[in-house]
């Protein structure tokens, strides 16, 4: 059942869109696409979705790139990119594909072309698949604002043609597909000067080429929107399909990416983020997951993301269509909503710890949800990772809470604490709609979408709820004292979530909403990939004034303080990967591959421990002038390789140490943010 989406959302830089990016809206329903063929590998939606990784290994070095393919390969990755800078490296793909064959690996290889066009037509003649960006295929940036007349970009135009026509007509000749990668932080100048540095930007600066494709008659071809800010790819993306069916185009597949995500969790929160929203729409046919770490680690993460949506259909719960959706799915927006107590208005999203399961007898239980207690001054201190509310169930807290967390408490037992003025109930929508004795100034509801529908939904009369619907929504209408705590059980969570804010901003509702998720039957390892992308694809839509992760319940493993502290950071890991509040400092670092000029895990490790208690500071950390600086266009500061142990040190894009020696260019990187003021000397706080 495909949902019925007549009305327009708000237009985009003056382009008026309905929503055409998905096939559904409460559905799991994948893009039908075209196939490609690569090799003996095809791509598209007859086919699984695929998962690929890049080599990090010098593409000079043979054997180095052959043994680091196979761990790859055997690690899940169904493609291989390797980098070709220039025409040697392009020439020596010959050598490792032959490697590669000669030990009965078939895996299709694809080169990565930067800026080189001769490369790029010798590879398309040696492996199954080059990749072009087209804001540096034909472009040399230099960061220029140009104004252009209709004519004068039209002459512009012709030029890439010019430049590009020889590969396409290679690639058709020798059965190769090509991937167009628009990547956000290296838009041409041209780009930039037309569209600015915005998701419109991106999808025009990849049609501009594939329409010189589809006038040749080529259409093996696969597209992406990559960018190290999630909230801009998943726009770029939805923007990308949505214009490729108004232009009468063809439904090529695409390929997924946040690029330069970092390392660790925090590199799998971002990706999750951007990739897992996307693929709960049905978007999406190849992933790659950017780490800065071995490339074989990249797999498993792409593969749990995309196991998730192999028997989705048949495990999820239906979930009423939406009719009239009245959310932009190309420019953030913040869902309205009342200011109430400090949530929700202009608040960051709050975090709430659920301690239901864990009793809070003793000062040391709340450390690991950041909030510390110094008992020679006798006083609290909080990091900056320090929860903003404790759920505590039907156990109330056994001493006096710092000032910076409040308590909530399940309703039949708030009514029996002696203070019921810090503390504030937790209420079921009965409780909620027959009681009276409520706290005058907060007031948790736990709702699920079924909560907010009318009996009748899907043709037939249903028993959801003792009261309808409509009850609460008239309910909700004149309370100032309510915050929802939304939850769901249904496999397709993120989905049901989203129908439940439609409902509510449909009916004028403007409520608060804390999301609330859990994950019994996931593999820890998971846990951070689905709740990034179930809290993440909901935050980046701008919906949510909260979130609260809770523990899963098993008789064999009852939660811990550590479970609590791992979700309380995951909870501001979402929240940070989202672009909704900023609590740490963040790396955008790339994956490494040949082209590298240092050890990128190394000096991302370094740089991370020197820098990391500065929050909201947005460092780049690239191994080359490719990725760099365009590719950190969200960065404050970049670290650049420009040469063996020579490094570049940007202020945004804008260079201003070149040749600093690799020994010294990270002090000369906190100096060059001391300049600016916005350094500060590292606490020593226990941890």
């Amino acid at each position: 059942m495909l949902d019925s989406l007549q009305t327009p959302v708000t237009p985009v830089d003056n382009i008026s869109l309905p929503v055409l990016y998905t096939p559904s809206l409460t559905e799991y329903v994948r893009r039908k696409t075209i196939t490609v063929t690569i090799g003996d590998v095809p791509m598209g939606s007859d086919y699984p979705i695929r998962v690929q990784s890049m080599t990090t290994i010098d593409t000079m070095d043979t054997l180095g790139s052959v043994e680091q393919t196979i761990r790859m390969i055997e690690a899940g990755c169904e493609y291989v990119r390797i980098t070709a800078p220039s025409v040697k490296e392009a020439q020596n793909l010959e050598n490792i594909r032959k490697e590669l064959r000669g030990r009965g690996y078939t895996t299709p290889l694809v080169a990565d072309i930067h800026f080189t066009p001769n490369a790029a037509e010798l590879a398309a003649r040696i492996v199954e698949k080059v990749r072009i960006n087209p804001g540096n295929y034909a472009d040399r940036k230099r960061f220029e604002h140009i104004e252009y007349t209709d004519a004068s970009y039209a002459a512009e135009l012709d030029r890439i043609r010019e430049k590009f026509l020889p590969l396409v007509r290679i690639c058709k000749e020798y059965g190769t597909a090509m991937r167009i990668g628009t990547n956000h932080g290296s838009l041409s100048d041209r780009i930039l000067s037309r569209y600015g540095d915005t998701p419109v930007g991106m999808v025009e600066s990849a049609l501009e080429f594939l329409r010189i494709c589809e006038d040749e008659n080529y259409y093996n071809i696969v597209l992406s929107m990559k960018s190290s800010n999630p909230q801009v790819m998943v726009q770029a993306y939805r923007l990308l399909v949505q214009r490729l069916d108004e232009e009468g185009l063809k439904p090529y597949p695409l390929h997924l990416g946040v690029t330069e995500a970092g390392e660790a969790e925090d590199g799998r929160i971002k990706s999750a983020v951007g990739i897992g929203t996307l693929l709960e729409d049905g978007l999406g046919d190849t992933v790659r997951v950017s780490l800065t770490e071995e490339p074989e680690r990249e797999a498993p993460v792409a593969k749990a993301l995309i196991d998730r949506y192999t028997h989705r259909a048949s495990h999820s719960a239906p979930i009423p269509a939406v009719t009239t959706y009245p959310i932009n799915p190309f420019q953030y927006t913040r869902r309205a909503t009342l200011e109430t107590a400090n949530i929700g208005g202009g608040n960051v999203p709050r975090v709430i710890a659920d301690f239901s399961h864990v009793p809070v007898t003793d000062h040391e239980v709340l450390r690991p949800i950041g909030h510390f207690y110094l008992p020679v001054p006798d006083k609290w201190r909080m990091n900056d990772l320090g929860a903003d509310y404790i759920y505590t169930g039907s156990q109330p807290a056994q001493f006096m809470l710092p000032n910076g967390l409040k308590e909530i408490l399940d309703y039949a037992v708030w009514q029996t604490v002696a203070d019921q003025v810090n503390t504030f109930p937790l209420l079921t929508v009965d409780e909620y709609l027959n009681g009276s004795d409520r706290h005058p100034r907060l007031n948790f509801v736990r709702v699920s979408l079924n909560d907010l529908l009318p009996r009748q939904i899907f043709g037939q009369l249903t028993d959801l709820s003792p009261l309808t619907g409509t009850d609460l929504l008239n309910a909700l209408q004149n309370d100032r004292t309510v915050v929802l705590l939304a939850q769901t059980d249904n496999a397709h969570a993120m989905p049901e979530l989203r129908r439940l804010f439609v409902e509510l901003i449909n009916n004028g509702i403007t409520t608060p909403v804390v999301i609330q998720r859990s994950y019994p039957d996931v593999p820890s390892e998971d846990i951070p990939l689905f709740a990034a992308t179930d809290l993440g694809g909901l935050l980046v839509d701008g919906l949510g004034d909260g979130v609260m992760l809770s523990p899963a319940l098993t008789q064999a493993e009852p939660p811990t303080p550590e479970n609590l502290k791992s979700l309380n950071n995951l909870a501001f890991g979402i929240l940070q990967a989202a672009r909704t509040r900023i609590t740490k400092t963040e790396y955008i670092s790339c994956p490494s591959c040949g082209r590298t000029l240092f050890d990128l895990q190394e000096t991302t490790a370094m740089i991370r421990q020197r820098t990391d208690h500065l929050k909201g500071v947005k460092i780049g950390i690239m191994g080359c002038i490719v990725n760099g600086p365009g590719e950190m266009a969200d960065a404050d500061y970049g670290y650049v390789g420009i040469g063996r142990d020579k490094i570049a040190l940007y202020r945004g894009q804008q260079v201003i140490k070149k040749s600093v020696p690799a020994d010294r260019a990270v002090d000369e990187l906190i100096e060059l943010i001391r300049e600016d003021d916005r350094w500060i000397e590292p606490e020593v706080v226990a941890s």
